[in-house]
């Protein structure tokens, strides 16, 4: 007679903990996703190559933004809900002084993408629960937007979309490697997907009470610390993994001439 094998009883998942608590959240969705040592592994070793798209990824998400109004204006209105009159002086392009500083905010965040998924402070701000609260505008404050949802989810969709294209074109990185890179960072970006919609959804809104709000800061700030500076420079690496890069890619960037969005990587 075949021994009889135990269920393993489902692990119990406090409903509440989910609304109330980020901690309690962000263990939950890395046990769902099975994100684990091998994911922050494949980001450790694959940072400097996530580090060598950033200038381009920057440029076209924002040629991207640019090309419809209804986003382009969110940058004099900080919504995408108006639709009054703009003035024309006002209208955005690539080199408006906003637009500069927005890409610089954008290079500090994916910059802190590269940094360690270990610790709690990368979910809290970097991977970002406080800059979800930020564009959905719920405080009302001067460092708020009012960015709709949809454009939140397009814009993430199309950095993944600008990271697998450039990933899996790269000349030297093995199928292996590769594969586990864009693992890894696809969970990332859909954690951080999460902790952007439960700013937007209705759900656990009964315990809208005992949910922790972050306190309002400026931009980048965490906690009384500036954890994303708008200028921040790409790499930060030290000397020897600066040399290994310049080494690795002959001189040249190794995803010169991949084409991802209309735009070159150079």
């Amino acid at each position: 007679m075949a021994p009889l094998h135990r269920q393993t009883p489902p692990k119990h998942i406090d409903r509440r903990d989910l609304y109330t608590n980020l901690e309690a959240r962000i263990q939950y969705l890395h046990s769902f996703l099975d994100f684990s040592t091998r994911d922050i592994e494949a980001l450790t070793s694959g940072a400097k190559y996530i580090r060598a798209l950033i200038p381009a990824i920057v440029n076209i998400v924002y040629k991207k933004l640019l090309q419809y109004d209804i986003t382009a204006r969110a940058f004099t209105t900080r919504s995408t809900s108006y639709s009054g009159p703009v003035d024309q002086e006002e209208e955005m392009n690539e080199s408006s002084p906003q637009i500069l500083h927005r890409k610089g905010f954008l290079r500090g965040y994916l910059v802190k993408l590269c940094s360690d998924p270990s610790k709690m402070e990368f979910w809290e701000y970097y991977i970002l629960d406080k800059v979800g609260m930020m564009h959905v505008n719920r405080d009302e404050s001067q460092h708020s937007l009012h960015i709709e949802y949809i454009h939140i989810s397009a814009t993430l969709s199309l950095i993944q979309d600008i990271l697998t294209s450039a990933i899996l074109s790269h000349p030297r990185l093995t199928m292996d490697r590769k594969i586990a890179l864009l693992k890894a960072l696809s969970k990332i970006l859909w954690i951080q997907n999460d902790l952007f919609a439960k700013w937007y959804v209705r759900d656990g809104d009964e315990y809208e009470g005992e949910r922790l709000v972050p306190e309002v800061e400026a931009e980048g700030w965490l906690h009384g610390k500036e954890v994303v500076r708008g200028e921040e420079e790409v790499g930060g690496g030290d000397d020897g993994e600066e040399e290994e890069q310049i080494e690795e890619r002959g001189g040249r960037c190794p995803f010169k001439d991949v084409e991802v969005g209309g735009a070159k990587f150079v």
